[in-house]
């Protein structure tokens, strides 16, 4: 199914592609450099083998801003390996507070975001997979005040929690 909607959803996000229209210097730095990095790391040889693409495109993400973020404190209840070949030194606990969450829109995700929350401060970040399911949840996320900078990847969004900057929510093709 992956391979089928790709195009479309590529076509429909052409005007967002590598940073274009983003203004500041370190989203954009963001999106070239983490987000769309097309550029193999050390580790991407190693990771994902035999996984199907869209779960290895979004573990190397995860990869990737594990990489970047260097988080101490992840919580995700999968994709772990990639999270692990990004820090060493992180430890996947449920501890306060979050640098690097992962939250997947199924089951009782609401309730599990609501929790999430308490357990965030400016340098977290947030990773809510497939945001594409359940369209009104990710724009109350956007919306909400706690929230600031937001990218939208369609197939997963990603949330920072830096109130010092102002908000923004950017479409990017992922």
């Amino acid at each position: 199914m992956y391979w089928l909607t790709r195009p479309f959803v590529w076509l429909s996000r052409i005007g967002h592609c590598r940073g274009f229209g983003i203004q500041s210097p370190s989203d954009y730095w963001l999106v070239r450099y983490v987000i769309n990095e097309h550029w193999p790391y050390y580790q991407y040889d190693h990771l994902g083998e035999g996984d199907d693409p869209l779960r290895r495109k979004l573990g190397l993400l995860y990869f990737r801003l594990s990489n970047w973020r260097q988080p101490t404190a992840i919580q995700s209840d999968d994709y772990q390996e990639y999270f692990r070949a990004g820090c060493l030194k992180a430890e996947f606990c449920d501890g306060k507070p979050l640098q690097l969450a992962r939250l997947a829109v199924e089951d009782d995700y609401q309730n599990r975001m609501a929790h999430i929350y308490n357990k965030v401060d400016s340098r977290s970040v947030l990773i809510v997979e497939g945001i594409h399911r359940d369209r009104a949840f990710w724009r109350q996320l956007v919306a909400d005040e706690r929230t600031g900078i937001t990218f939208d990847l369609y197939y997963c969004g990603l949330v920072l929690f830096d109130k010092s900057r102002h908000k923004m929510n950017y479409i990017i093709n992922f």
